[in-house]
């Protein structure tokens, strides 16, 4: 089985040092820069729960095209990355081949298998990923593993090994359970679910308080108890999150508890969230995914959503400072 990990990165290469280690797949890398490099000439290193594993792909490339057909491609990039490698990644499927996507937030592929209405004008603005890879190439992914790229070509894990992958419209599939059986035996706990979109409402709980508040405060999640006050916006949102879901079909009030969901709380280790990461580097957050596209669904539905209609300029604002500063004249 040949399998692409697209986006090597923090969660991308947790899942290709394993499969690579596993040594039931060919796998081949698509990555960029020092990280590729490093690749390259030593291989990729995991280390998790005082074990390190890895090795040397089959290939390490940033050109997809170069790479033969692949039986499965793991694509890990954020969400504003996606529209810009719909072609290439159709180009890199073999015939009945599937792209699960691993990503946060709602997805692009959202309306597949629920209406005809094409991809979310947020997340695929022009609509390529619709139009040049399609929806019918598509698995859906929702992961719970927390890595960082300690250096290039080194990748430390430190909690979390869940990857749930499920067709977007329901169905069993061969390809999905492939996919999660590929993954078991690396290691990756995966797992098939007949309902990837509430998967994603159940991971989205747990990042729409946590991601937006952290980048706009500048204050990883253990120091949230110093500011009164934040982890009560965090259960309003989280509140008008299930407001939204609800709407759309997916009740999830009689098992989750706003409070309780908050990651921010005493007891609980506090980290940095992706959006943090990504302010505090001046890289592109994952506004539109996590947040945006909420308020969307929100509005058509008609439910308020006072909380988020707040955060979600001041969260683009701080996207376009911090990932596109003023050019210099």
């Amino acid at each position: 089985m040949k399998i692409c990990i697209f986006g090597a990165g923090a969660v991308g290469g947790n899942a290709a040092a394993r499969l690579i280690a596993a040594g039931d797949a060919e796998v081949s890398i698509v990555a960029r820069g020092a990280h590729l490099a490093a690749i390259r000439e030593k291989g990729l290193t995991l280390h998790t729960e005082g074990q390190t594993l890895g090795g040397k792909p089959h290939a390490a490339t940033d050109d997809p095209a170069t790479l033969p057909p692949q039986d499965l491609v793991v694509v890990t990039l954020k969400a504003h990355s996606l529209p810009a490698i719909a072609a290439p990644l159709k180009a890199l499927l073999a015939p009945g081949a599937a792209a699960v996507f691993f990503t946060n937030g709602v997805p692009w592929w959202w309306n597949h298998g629920l209406s005809e209405d094409g991809s979310l004008p947020l997340l695929d603005p022009e609509g390529r990923l619709w139009r040049d890879l399609g929806p019918e190439s598509v698995l859906g992914g929702v992961v719970y593993s927390a890595n960082a790229v300690t250096e290039p070509g080194v990748i430390a894990h430190s909690a979390g090994n869940r990857w749930i992958i499920g067709e977007p419209t329901g169905d069993v599939s061969t390809r999905a359970d492939a996919a999660a059986a590929i993954f078991q035996k690396a290691g990756l706990n995966g797992e098939v679910t007949g309902d990837i979109r509430k998967a994603m409402w159940e991971k989205l709980v747990l990042n729409i308080a946590a991601n937006p508040l952290c980048a706009l405060s500048r204050l990883p999640l253990g120091r949230w108890h110093e500011v009164p006050g934040l982890g009560d916006l965090g259960v309003t949102l989280i509140r008008e999150l299930l407001e939204v879901a609800k709407a759309l079909g997916w009740d999830l009030t009689a098992t989750v508890d706003p409070a309780a969901s908050l990651p921010a709380r005493p007891g609980r280790p506090g980290g940095k969230p992706s959006m943090l990461q990504d302010a505090e580097a001046g890289r592109p957050m994952e506004v539109e995914a996590i947040v945006g596209q909420l308020q969307a669904f929100g509005r058509e539905q008609g439910i308020a959503t006072p909380a988020i209609d707040v955060v979600l300029p001041l969260l683009r604002s701080l996207d376009a400072a911090v990932s596109r500063p003023p050019v210099k004249v």
